[in-house]
């Protein structure tokens, strides 16, 4: 079974991946795919960071492009995997020879990057989405949507549950260490600003708060640390669209240097569940974060983003506190996070619960595993 993998910020099989290390049936390995919209050095850097991240986690990984030789890995030939999972279903954000379409004669299989929110097409009815073998459906709402969205009426996908949560819901003894102020009457905060600055949905708020988080750490150093986690293309949109490498670093690294702040660009299950809140305005987080039972904020950049939820985004938003100016920020941190007013606590809950969790076996991972066992049965 091959896992291409792009970007390490979202992956969502680590259950998975780990139960079929166990299983003698399955034989995993994780292929590192260049990523090309944003050119080489890019590209270079993200294979490195995802290389790193799971070669220290001891997995089987392995790199599609040889930087020294300029060769592409043809998988295909070398390994002839029978099973391949994607992690993005986009053309052209990873280089062709790792897309869909070179591999007409493997069962192929996709687990959404993010618990998707929104209603737009392009995240349900791709090329992608019709080609691939078996999509692994996150609640029913979003079945529903691929029934009417998709092509071919959402054929390919089955109901397991989201992968993404996993992690969140079976550890049960998170790291503290992740958190790099050891204070612990600092309140945990993490600041997840999205990168769609001007982008089709200008869902982002960043060049409107970016100094004023780093004021709010400075007014409330006395009690609470924020860690501050962009969305994996922001960097590289500011480097390149709005203020160039050097200012972009140097922001950056004013967040390393915090004492009571940080910058986190990886895995984030532990920095999730050690947290007290989440400030954000990520669709992708939308649902994922709210399985810790910790308060969220989403920060609502126009109205014309509340437009756009899907039937599961309505619901999602609903558990959400929301902000659409910085008193309304502040009150969320004051009130909510620091007096513990959680007034939301059980409507988030009840939409966790009824919504979230999966109800076949304890996490999604196990639902599809069983699905792929039965079809192999099925035909072998």
């Amino acid at each position: 079974v091959a896992f291409f993998l792009i970007h390490e910020s979202v992956w969502k099989y680590d259950v998975l991946f780990d139960l079929m290390l166990k299983d003698p049936k399955f034989e995993p390995a994780i292929f590192i795919c260049p990523v090309v919209n944003f050119g080489q050095e890019n590209m270079l850097f993200e294979m490195n960071k995802s290389f790193e991240a799971f070669k220290n986690k001891g997995y089987s990984v392995i790199k599609t492009y040889d930087n020294v030789t300029g060769e592409y890995l043809d998988v295909n030939n070398t390994f002839a995997p029978d099973i391949i999972f994607f992690t993005n279903p986009y053309e052209g954000l990873v280089d062709y020879r790792y897309y869909i379409k070179e591999f007409s004669n493997t069962l192929t299989c996709y687990v959404p990057y993010a618990i998707m929110t929104v209603n737009y097409d392009f995240v349900y009815n791709l090329k992608f989405h019709n080609l691939v073998w078996k999509i692994f459906s996150e609640t029913p709402i979003h079945n529903q949507i691929a029934l009417q969205k998709q092509k071919n009426k959402g054929r390919n996908n089955v109901l397991t549950g989201y992968p993404g949560f996993d992690r969140l819901l079976i550890n049960k003894n998170p790291n503290h260490a992740v958190w790099k102020n050891t204070n612990s009457n600092l309140k945990k905060i993490i600041w997840a600003p999205h990168h769609a600055i001007s982008d089709w949905n200008k869902v982002a708020n960043f060049l409107e708060y970016y100094d004023f988080f780093l004021e709010l750490a400075d007014k409330y150093s006395d009690k609470i640390q924020i860690a501050f986690k962009p969305h994996h293309l922001l960097r590289i949109k500011l480097e390149q669209e709005y203020w160039g490498k050097e200012r972009t670093d140097i922001y950056y690294n004013k967040w390393k240097n915090l004492s009571n702040g940080q910058c986190e660009n990886g895995e984030y299950t532990d920095l999730f569940l050690t947290s007290d809140a989440l400030i954000h305005d990520c669709g992708s987080f939308m649902a994922e974060y709210l399985v810790t039972g910790k308060p969220a904020l989403f920060m609502v950049r126009n109205e014309s983003v509340m437009e756009h939820w899907n039937a599961f985004g309505e619901k999602a938003i609903a558990a959400h506190y929301q902000s659409r100016n910085k008193k309304q920020l502040i009150d969320f941190i004051e009130n909510v996070v620091l007096n513990e007013n959680d007034s939301m606590e059980e409507e988030r809950n009840n939409f966790v619960q009824n919504s979230l969790i999966p109800k076949n076996k304890p996490t999604a991972s196990e639902n599809i595993l069983d699905y792929l066992e039965s079809q192999i049965r099925n035909k072998f």
